[in-house]
């Protein structure tokens, strides 16, 4: 495995029963937790980390079901909910010495970090969401013919068995299929850690698949709730987001303001994979988060 970078040490903590988290930690000062996406791991956070660490300690897991983290098993549909995967990062703090934490997520970690600052306010001191919508709007909002570009939520959705037979098929070709359409700088994902991306996610398809799966059931249960009952993100909100409502056809920064009333909503114009094509812009945003 690529090295997280200079300064960090890695170790595995027990944060459920059953379940623990390999993470990186680095650095000292107010903490921050770093929460990777999708088809990556904690390695995405290497140039931003090593920036932060400065001044912050760095806490930089890979999430259950990813990299080296524990992948239990998902009986009931609820062993990925975002609610289970932010009691994780809650625990992992605490277990660390940090009652009150910021948080940052990219991707699907930034969906852990959404239900995480909702559920938990009392933790999280400060949030920050890199490229998703909450996930009740982003069902709302993939629609027609350009739905087409989320094809994979659809596809691991589905009731177990199909999707992971189809995705361990061709593994290496449908998670590079992602790290190949979704950046538009291919040498910011240098050839060791693509590779390394791609061994992890092929040795976690069916904890990958059901995470996929809770946000197309639980996890959208979870996010109705709150909308009905009027519970918004308490804590100052960061938003880093590509223009994807001008290609879909959504206001973002509305659907953002939703649910985020102290929001600085930031477009960007690097790909996907920002923390590693635009680390200097994503560090900036954070430091701006952080004196809020």
């Amino acid at each position: 495995m690529p090295p997280m970078t200079t300064g960090f040490t890695e170790q595995r903590v027990t944060v459920a029963d059953g379940v623990s988290l390999h993470v990186a930690v680095g650095g000292s000062g107010s903490p921050v937790v770093l929460l990777h996406g999708f088809p990556q791991t904690h390695l995405m956070w290497r140039h931003v980390a090593a920036d932060l660490a400065a001044d912050h300690t760095v806490i930089v897991p890979d999430l259950r079901g990813y990299g080296a983290s524990d992948k239990p098993a998902d009986p009931d549909g609820h062993a990925y909910s975002k609610r289970t995967m932010g009691r994780d990062v809650v625990a992992l703090a605490r277990a660390l010495g940090h009652e009150r934490f910021a948080l940052a997520g990219h991707d699907r970690g930034a969906l852990v970090a959404i239900r995480t600052g909702l559920d938990h306010p009392e933790a999280v001191t400060h949030l920050a969401s890199l490229d998703v919508l909450p996930t009740l709007d982003t069902w709302d909002v993939m629609r027609g013919t350009s739905a087409a570009v989320g094809f994979h939520l659809y596809l691991m959705a589905q009731p177990p068995g199909l999707p992971e037979a189809m995705i361990a098929g061709a593994a290496d070709e449908f998670f590079g299929h992602f790290l190949d359409i979704w950046a538009t700088d291919p040498d910011a994902i240098p050839a060791d850690v693509r590779a390394e991306y791609l061994r992890a996610s092929r040795e976690a398809i069916p904890s990958i698949v059901a995470d996929y799966r809770a946000s197309a059931g639980v996890d959208v249960a979870h996010d109705r709730a709150d909308l009905e009952s009027g519970t918004v993100l308490r804590m100052p909100v960061t938003v880093l987001q590509q223009d994807w409502g001008a290609a879909l056809g959504f206001d973002a920064a509305a659907r953002w303001r939703a649910w985020a009333p102290d929001l600085d909503h930031r477009t960007v114009t690097c790909g996907h994979f920002m923390a590693e094509e635009a680390p200097a812009d994503v560090v900036k945003a954070l430091r701006d988060l952080l004196a809020r």
